[in-house]
């Protein structure tokens, strides 16, 4: 068994991963990284950000062909299977996977395919794939192993019409109706995506209403526009059994409902991959869902152990992931700009799209600030009116006396792209955070950007 020594050894090469793995080699350490899987990118790369967003846009464009009067000159509406959809989205992680794999070459950090497991806090042993165990001695560790979905155990996920978010995207054939079980971020986009299949989608949520993290309005919002898709969500439900045939499923819910359908999607929650790293010879012990505690340099409760992304739980996005990484190795070696993350725009890639970042309504109604709203419709913009795209609102809610931008949430296409230029402002220090840059900015014409300047104009008009 060969022993190799490194300054950083970082487990996982998703997000988190590779964030860590870049920070620290920029800052002169010597590095290497351990991927479970035979080639990097982590779960984001292969089972979750980057094919289900790729499949999305996909669907994005068949919707837009078979809705689009200018296309009907052409032909009929046209079918796609799910398989045919999902054919893009593998083009999409060949090309993620070779130009991460340049990163690791070209930074001279070394890979280690295999799956990697504490002997103790500075010694991480590989079994590799092709060379067998290995030894790995490190000053530093990160631990950026992600996640995985949440498989109770009482349903049969070896079923070939039972599916989580993983193994959905082995789906071989597009089922005529979908249950989907789960009501969050991933059951959301995925209700999107196969109803624009022309799938018959059940969508059950455990909870009282969508994604209540979101503004409500938004959140109404994208009820009305599942729903108009033909989507049936049912609230408050949850499930007693499944039972399986070789035809489809049926749920047996607590209400006493049964719901039967030809495949099931289950994507309620997902758990930290921490199990089989050894964490007991390191003195860590995950949570319930799989989950370690840092502190607010990504630092463990072993000293030189340091984790990121997913598997700490809490915002749980590739986004917020990569910086969490830089993070955790820039505090390693005292580096500056290596804060803690604590606000993220929000990203939701359903059909349409959603994004916000700061307060909603809610929350400043509870603190008791006196904010206002200013909002634009999309459906009043000449781009949005050009592109045909003009289902959606941005929606900025502000301090009535300050003028300082406290919330900014959008729905509607590209609405994950626009609403960084809110966040640019709202990161401003003091009264450089103002609704006065939208009110007194011009921008191009016509553009999505735009609406900033329609929703500032609508808001300030309600002051007084």
């Amino acid at each position: 068994m060969t022993t190799r020594h490194y300054d950083v050894v970082v487990l996982g090469t998703g997000p988190a991963g590779e964030g860590a793995a870049m920070s620290a080699v920029k800052a002169g350490k010597k590095v290497a990284v351990v991927e479970a899987s035979s080639q990097v990118g982590g779960s984001c790369t292969h089972l979750g950000t980057i094919p289900s967003k790729a499949l999305r846009h996909a669907v994005k464009e068949i919707i837009v062909f078979n809705t689009n009067p200018m296309f009907r000159d052409i032909g009929e509406p046209r079918w796609f299977s799910f398989p045919k959809v999902l054919d893009r989205a593998n083009r999409v992680i060949d090309q993620q996977v070779m130009g991460r794999t340049e990163y690791y070459a070209r930074n001279r950090i070394d890979i280690y395919f295999g799956r990697g497991k504490f002997k103790d806090a500075n010694t991480i042993e590989v079994n590799t794939y092709e060379k067998g165990p290995e030894l790995l001695v490190a000053k530093k560790v990160v631990i950026a192993t992600g996640s995985r979905p949440y498989r109770p155990a009482n349903i049969d996920f070896s079923h070939p019409r039972i599916y989580c978010s993983d193994t959905i995207l082995s789906l071989s054939h597009t089922p005529r109706s979908l249950i989907i079980y789960g009501a969050g971020v991933i059951g959301c986009e995925y209700a999107s995506i196969f109803c624009g299949l022309g799938v018959r989608v059940e969508l059950i949520n455990p909870a009282k209403k969508l994604l209540s993290f979101l503004d409500d309005e938004i959140t109404d919002a994208l009820s009305y526009h599942l729903r108009d898709g033909g989507v049936l969500i049912r609230h408050n439900e949850t499930y007693e059994s499944v039972e399986t045939t070789d035809r489809g499923v049926v749920m047996h819910m607590a209400s006493g409902k049964k719901l039967r359908a030809d495949a099931l999607l289950f994507c309620n929650g997902r758990s930290g991959n921490t199990d089989n790293l050894g964490l007991e010879a390191i003195n860590l012990e995950a949570n319930g869902r799989g989950q370690l505690a840092v502190n607010d340099t990504y630092q463990t409760q072993t000293e030189n152990v340091y984790a990121a992304g997913d598997v700490i739980g809490w915002p749980s996005l590739a986004s917020a992931a990569y910086d969490q990484g830089r993070a955790a190795a820039g505090n390693m070696f005292g580096l500056e700009n290596s804060e803690f993350i604590s606000e993220v725009p929000t990203g939701i890639y359903t059909i349409p799209e959603i994004s916000s970042v700061g307060k909603t309504e809610a929350e400043l109604t509870a603190e008791k600030v006196p904010y206002e709203v200013g909002r634009a419709f999309f459906k009043h913009t000449a781009r949005a009116q050009i592109t045909g795209e003009a289902v959606g609102m941005l929606k900025l809610l502000f301090h009535r006396e300050t003028l300082e931008i406290l919330g900014i949430h959008c729905f509607g296409d590209q609405a994950s792209e626009i609403v960084h230029i809110g966040q640019a402002i709202m990161k401003q220090p003091g009264e450089q955070n103002t609704l006065k840059y939208f009110l007194n900015t011009t921008f191009n014409y016509p553009t999505m950007a735009e609406a900033y300047r329609v929703a500032a104009l609508n808001g300030f008009n309600r002051v007084f």
